[in-house]
């Protein structure tokens, strides 16, 4: 059997926080006990669903549940997204999640059951042990000697480094230079060299030099100086998903379709050697498999073939968590001609544990409106803050928040520095929501095009709907 290939390179991207429609979740907001809190980490009421997420979480990080279908079901606009957000926050880095919505399947260039398979393979996780020579300590010196001609020599340097109990001078090469410039290394930092392919890594910055700046970020982390030899042996830990080692080993892709997007069909065959080693290492102590999460959103518009596919999937081995949302009551099985509730076909929602979510109290509705407000970073007057509440209650939570930023780009018009309640009214008339457009629509309707006058149900069905 040929050699696995598996991608060790470390990603770093420059992260770009832009405030989204769930950006104000920070977790699922639950003590230690499980219980939830009335308002946390962004998260507001559906006590319930969210107490129940949280034994699914622990379940989830006991490795208790992997193959499992859970279900969050409720009408529009009541947090199951949230809930999802919040579970994905909740797990941290080392388990993976994947996101995926229903639609989402039927557009790619590939057939529904290859792009469901990538995405539950995206979802499992491999944590890859292995023991490597490694140069760890703390910089005492960084000196570059640079060439006086251009392009006369290379640049060289001399890089020293210290532990508690030792102190040594190393040479460099231009290679070595240039990844400690990518690092940005300077003395005062403890990094690790790994011996076989010279890659540097900042761990963080020595305690002594502490003091040196007035102002440090966030993410500034301050270690001790390590301890005992310069070169020691240390197991490193590598995470990749399956897919990511799929991608590597298809040759007709390579390792570079993880960066372009651009994988393509992956053969049955790859994925079958993939996970005849995968198991060789678990079994040799080598590796863990983690199985992460898979979210699909709106779920009822995967067809009667996508959950067929769902069904076997989950009796897989390495199956992930499959967690799955819809707002849907009873309505028909895209593909078929039979109905079912949420249109998920029966045998397969015998599978699920269901989590239904409630819609939301005027007081709980008033926490989200404050909570996005400090996210949009709009300071609303106390009565704005009510008639918006007043607003989500009688039209819909996701209307009221739409109108938080349109409220304080009026406010910015007339000059304001505080959104108040004549803000609110102007963008309340200017945009309308489901109801008073409805109304709107039935008042004019014979001034559209392809209108059936007289139609005396299509009035009653309109009625019914704002009502």
């Amino acid at each position: 059997m040929a050699e696995l290939r598996i991608s060790a390179e470390s990603r770093d991207l420059t992260r770009v926080e832009r405030i989204g429609a769930h950006s104000h979740i920070r977790g699922l907001g639950l003590d230690s006990f499980l219980e939830p809190r009335a308002v946390s980490e962004g998260m507001v009421g559906q006590t319930s669903a969210r107490k129940a997420a949280g034994v699914i979480l622990q379940m989830i990080k006991e490795g208790k549940i992997a193959g499992r279908a859970v279900l969050i079901a409720g009408q529009p606009g009541t947090g199951k997204t949230a809930i999802a957000m919040g579970m994905a926050k909740s797990l941290g880095l080392e388990t993976p999640f994947a996101m995926v919505a229903g639609s989402e399947i039927f557009s790619l260039e590939m057939s529904k059951t290859e792009a469901l398979k990538q995405a539950f393979r995206k979802a499992v996780g491999v944590r890859i042990k292995e023991e490597a020579e490694v140069i760890e300590g703390e910089v005492v010196e960084v000196q570059i000697d640079r060439p006086a001609v251009t392009g006369a020599a290379s640049k060289t340097g001399k890089l020293t480094l210290k532990t508690t109990e030792m102190e040594t001078v190393y040479d460099m090469g231009a290679k070595m230079i240039e990844a400690l410039n990518k690092e940005k290394v300077q003395s005062g930092d403890v990094i690790a060299i790994d011996k076989a392919s010279g890659k540097v890594t900042k761990l963080g910055r020595s305690f002594t030099r502490s003091r040196d700046y007035d102002a440090m970020g966030p993410q500034t982390k301050f270690l001790q100086c390590p301890d005992g030899e310069l070169q020691k042996r240390k197991e490193i830990v590598h995470c990749v998903t399956l897919h990511e080692i799929d991608v590597i080993n298809s040759r007709t892709q390579g390792f570079l379709a993880l960066f372009t997007g651009d994988t393509g069909e992956i053969r049955s065959e790859v994925r079958e050697r993939v996970d005849e080693k995968v198991m060789e290492w678990r079994d040799e102590g080598k590796a863990d498999i983690v199985p992460g999460v898979i979210f699909i959103d709106e779920v009822h518009m995967l067809d009667i073939e996508c959950f067929s596919f769902l069904n076997r999937a989950l009796e897989n081995e390495m199956a992930p968590i499959l967690v799955i949302a819809t707002n849907r009551g009873i309505t028909t099985i895209r593909g078929t001609e039979y109905k079912s509730p949420h249109g998920i076909p029966l045998d397969f929602l015998d599978r699920l544990l269901i989590i239904t979510t409630q819609p939301y109290t005027e007081d709980d509705i008033r926490k989200i409106i404050d909570i996005r407000c400090q996210e949009e970073d709009v300071e609303v007057a106390d009565d704005a803050r009510l008639l918006l509440s007043k607003i989500g209650v009688e039209t819909s939570l996701r209307y009221a928040i739409n109108l938080i930023t349109s409220a304080a780009l009026a406010c910015q018009k007339r000059k304001g520095t505080v959104v108040e309640l004549r803000d609110v009214n102007r963008v309340y008339t200017l945009f309308l929501d489901v109801k008073r457009s409805t109304q709107f629509l039935m008042e004019y309707q014979s001034q559209y095009m392809f209108n059936e006058p007289g139609d005396g149900e299509a009035s009653e069905d309109a009625n019914a709907m704002i009502y």
